[in-house]
């Protein structure tokens, strides 16, 4: 179908299980109002929900040396294999997803806006740290839109091209800011911001009242995104970081969030 897009994720290895896909799955199937495509690409598609299609990691390259901060294949920077042309032979409008997000909103907005360009969160970082500087020009590559079959093909180039930097933490020291880089700062569009919060960043308050206050849920957010600590489970029963001004008080909501969706 001529209005058909694609939804992708990946899954590898253990720490995320099948159910995370498949809520994933169910919210997308929940929320979006056009005919769509949802593809898995992962290592293990046992237990995965029908309506869900699965593909093979791509081999690894072979020009990548693994190394101290990427030792294995597949790892994070598999995400950018997918702008590969003819990659699980996908066309058109695609929106990849992290697998620990949850879907809260219609998601018909992800496609209309800005049609045909590169779209991604513009990265989080912590408040203290906009006080005294922009924010830099660096997406998160949890949500992102792309047209798939030719059109940003050149990104897997210069993933191969420049192999060594991006897996060089000293250089790039995160598969997304190398994403950023190799799709060019002219071609990324930034998702406005209720579209994708972030619970670290946009639920939680900065100390001392993250021990005080219980996490806030935004009232217009389409996806809920969990980067790195915590995870929803951990936002569910409250988390305890390394430092005070990481910990959260436990947010039930996100637990009804995930009840919802099934």
């Amino acid at each position: 179908m001529s209005d058909r897009v694609n939804v992708l994720c990946l899954k590898w290895g253990r720490r995320y299980g099948a159910e995370y896909v498949n809520r994933l799955y169910r919210g997308v199937r929940a929320n979006l109002s056009r005919p769509f495509r949802f593809v898995c690409v992962t290592d293990d598609p046992s237990g995965l929900d029908a309506g869900v299609e699965t593909t093979p990691f791509d081999d690894k390259p072979e020009n990548m040396v693994l190394n101290r901060y990427y030792p294995t294949w597949p790892n994070l920077l598999s995400k950018l294999t997918v702008f590969r042309t003819g990659f699980a032979g996908l066309e058109g409008p695609t929106l990849f997803l992290d697998i620990d997000q949850l879907i809260t909103g219609s998601l018909d907005c992800f496609f209309d806006y800005k049609p045909g360009e590169f779209c991604m969160i513009h990265n989080w970082i912590e408040l203290r740290k906009r006080i005294f500087r922009p924010r830099p020009f660096v997406g998160n590559s949890s949500c992102f839109r792309f047209e798939a079959g030719g059109k940003f093909d050149y990104v897997y180039r210069t993933f191969l091209r420049e192999m060594e930097q991006a897996m060089d933490m000293e250089v790039f020291s995160t598969e997304q800011r190398f994403m950023t880089h190799a799709v060019g700062e002219a071609n990324v569009n930034w998702w406005p911001a209720n579209f994708v919060c972030s619970f670290k960043r946009s639920c939680t308050w900065p100390w001392p009242l993250n021990h005080l206050l219980a996490p806030r849920r935004p009232a217009d957010m389409r996806i809920l995104c969990f980067h790195g600590d915590p995870s929803p489970e951990q936002a569910i029963a409250g988390y305890r970081g390394r430092h005070l001004n990481t910990w959260t008080r436990p947010a039930p909501w996100v637990k009804d969030l995930m009840e919802r969706i099934g």
